[in-house]
């Protein structure tokens, strides 16, 4: 036993706070006589120096929450240490590697932080908050054009396994390094290689360094794995709501925060719900997740994107909804897009963003009707071309621009694109021509040349001669065809053009035809006479 514990701990039992005795042990789960009065998510401290926190009080009893991997046996006697279960907090965090009670895991030295923070902290009044109303760059341009997120907001990303969740978030994480936000990334019950690979991808884009990332492996206790995303709240809050400072919080994923709940609930004894989970499962992840916003103390913001698995696609299953029904939005990733089209496989049918709009300008707007209108009229020809049916003018183009939009929607990971970028890449590729085609590789690789060079002040702006100056290098013309007639469409001259040889061939067939069956329908004189020539 550690002297400094026990001294904290004869401290305490000193001052006067509640003391209790444990009476039963069931794995981390430990049953206290005593420790009253007390409340929810207290935090308690043995004689051994090992913690825990108050899950639930009854009449004659409470159930503490074992954090520490120490054995316990009955008989040993605990007190209340804190009021409310704390967590290490700081800004010597950013750019580190730590598990879900601060430690850092990454071999660098220990952590000098600045203070503590509630783990379980209340989300700020409604009285505490204002309009959000910037947007929030995620260097996607299907996100950021068509289903935009502003500072502040929550937006749930759902999706099957293996479409792309935690390489769209990555993207995102790694896009913040180029601005002010500083990225609380929470890993809960991942595999190893999951977070190696993380990491890996955070330090080749040098994007480690707005980041703090917690850990939790899926060998650990169900305790760290329920703590992990409150824990991850917190040191978003310190840096949210004590230094002014705008943070992105991704939980990735909180389906495996809820199965860790569930767990611990079905052992503590509680009656299970739908899908076996406790009844309370609505509220404790909306708890989370209102933990978010805008304050009108600081104007600073706290974004969060909770990461939910939904089987096979599955939208309507019981944690996607719920979820859905606490966020501001969705992003939905489709597994056939993903095989067949784009990466990020953005469902542009399901997703929908519920206030992303407000921090989008004029073109942005204008972009979002055009490509939305465009994508439609691609899915509707794409829907003809499956069956070979022979596409209209204006449904071949249509066609040819959506595969041309995808191509420029397709990102890797590290590939990102600021707003200026996005709104050059889709105002060139939406208003080409069906004679035009653009060069998606060079346009890609132009464009960060000319967005720096974009100035707009008030009513002036040069973005139209950038525009057309960029687009004359990537156009690629394609040859015309013979002059239609007037009102006629090219590709319907072309059509007919290659019909009248053909038309005319019938035509003179058919003449023919007729010719021969009025000479074949039509009698002889001479044999008609004959008869009569007989009788007479």
């Amino acid at each position: 036993m550690n002297s400094g514990q026990d001294k904290l701990f004869t401290d305490l039992v000193n001052k006067g706070n509640p003391v209790g005795e444990i009476i039963g042990i069931d794995s981390f789960m430990i049953k206290v006589r005593g420790l009253q009065p007390t409340n929810v998510h207290a935090l308690v401290r043995f004689e051994d120096g090992s913690r825990g926190y108050v899950h639930h009080i009854y009449e004659d009893y409470v159930i503490v929450m074992k954090l520490d991997t120490t054995k316990l046996r009955i008989g040993i006697v605990c007190v209340i240490q804190h009021e409310q279960l704390l967590t290490k907090v700081g800004k010597n965090f950013i750019g580190r590697i730590i598990n879900a009670f601060g430690d850092p895991i990454d071999g660098k030295g220990p952590i000098e932080p600045d203070g503590v923070w509630e783990v379980f902290h209340s989300a700020p009044m409604l009285y505490e908050r204002e309009l959000v109303d910037k947007q929030l760059e995620t260097g996607v341009t299907i996100l950021d054009i068509t289903f935009s997120i502003v500072r502040g907001q929550r937006m749930a990303l759902l999706g099957d396994g293996k479409v792309g969740k935690t390489a769209l978030t990555t993207q995102i994480a790694i896009n913040q390094k180029n601005t002010d936000i500083t990225v609380i990334y929470v890993l809960i019950a991942k595999r190893q290689r999951d977070v190696a690979q993380l990491v890996d991808r955070l330090l080749a884009n040098d994007a480690m360094g707005k980041a703090i990332v917690i850990v939790t492996n899926m060998f650990e206790s169900l305790i760290a794995t329920y703590l992990a995303p409150y824990i991850g709240a917190a040191y978003g809050e310190y840096l949210w709501q004590a230094c002014n400072m705008d943070t992105l919080i991704i939980y990735d994923d909180l389906t495996s925060h809820a199965q860790a709940y569930r767990e611990m609930s079905l052992i503590s004894g509680i009656s299970p719900g739908r899908d076996s989970y406790p009844g309370d499962m609505f509220y404790t992840h909306s708890s989370l997740l209102e933990r978010a916003g805008k304050l009108n103390v600081n104007h600073a913001a706290q974004t969060v994107i909770p990461v939910v698995y939904a089987p096979a696609g599955d939208i309507t299953a019981y944690l996607p909804t719920n979820i859905m029904s606490i966020t501001d939005g969705q992003w939905i990733l489709d597994s056939a897009i993903f095989k067949e089209t784009m990466r990020p496989a953005i469902s542009t049918g399901l997703s929908v963003t519920r206030v992303g709009g407000v921090g989008q300008n004029k073109r942005q707007k204008a972009l979002t009707a055009l490509l939305n209108k465009t994508l439609a009229g691609y899915r509707q020809a794409d829907e003809y071309a499956h069956f070979g049916t022979e596409l209209s003018p204006d449904a071949q183009a249509d066609y040819d621009k959506g595969k041309a939009l995808f191509q420029l929607m397709n990102q890797d990971i590290g590939e990102g694109y600021n707003l200026m970028d996005q709104q050059l890449l889709l105002d060139i590729v939406l208003n080409t021509s069906p004679q035009e085609k653009i060069d998606i590789k060079k346009v890609k690789q132009l464009v960060k040349e000319y967005s720096s060079q974009v100035k707009e002040e008030g009513d002036q702006s040069n973005f139209d001669v950038l525009r057309d100056d960029l687009k004359s290098k990537v156009v690629i013309a394609v040859a015309k065809k013979a002059a239609a007639p007037s009102g006629e469409s090219p590709a319907a001259a072309s059509k007919a053009d290659d019909k009248k040889p053909d038309d005319k061939d019938k035509k003179d067939d058919k003449r023919e035809d007729k010719k021969d069956d009025k000479d074949h329908q039509k009698p002889d004189k001479r044999e008609e006479k004959k008869p009569e020539e007989a009788k007479k």
